[in-house]
């Protein structure tokens, strides 16, 4: 079974009916902020990436919350695993539902430039700056543009910056 999504809506009409709670869709709606952030500013840069596999990333990244709703309000990371597991139960790509274990074990993973985008979007929502993913993607970024990897640290911090001051302002939205 293959479930195509081609985009944000579907995705969360998706989630809906695996029983994702309203609490659920409006974080990863407001992930998906920092995510369309950093997105417009990567292709304003003229990276080449895959913009909708960022934007589906954050919206399946804590599926499994579904299954562990108390990691909603509180710590854990049952949720990676047990995400990964029941989005590919339920149709959707592997490499896709692999966001539920990358987002919170990018450090310990070979990951891909969406994947790690994920990850930060899920830190930058709340106004967390997550220093060595920050170095990761900055890396990947230099090698791709054929920057130096310090001009470019100088711009992407800066913007990394401007969608973490807004953080407050979105986690109150979050409730």
């Amino acid at each position: 079974m293959n479930t195509e999504i081609k985009d944000v809506r579907e995705a969360q009409e998706f989630l809906k009916k695996l029983g994702a709670p309203p609490r659920l869709i409006r974080h990863v709606c407001l992930v998906g902020e920092a995510a369309d952030l950093l997105i417009e500013k990567l292709s304003k840069m003229g990276i080449s990436f895959d913009a909708s596999f960022v934007r589906l990333g954050v919206l399946f990244h804590d599926a499994g919350k579904i299954i562990h709703p108390d990691e909603l309000v509180g710590k854990g990371n049952q949720h990676e695993l047990d995400g990964e597991i029941l989005l590919i139960r339920n149709g959707i790509d592997p490499r896709l539902a692999r966001c539920c274990k990358s987002h919170g074990q990018w450090k310990t993973m070979e990951c891909s430039l969406e994947e790690l985008l994920v990850a930060a979007s899920d830190k930058l929502w709340k106004g967390k700056r997550e220093a060595d993913l920050e170095k990761e993607i900055i890396e990947r970024l230099s090698k791709l543009v054929n920057q130096d990897y310090w001009e470019l640290f100088i711009e992407m911090d800066s913007y990394f910056e401007m969608i973490a001051a807004n953080g407050e302002e979105r986690l109150s939205r979050s409730i």
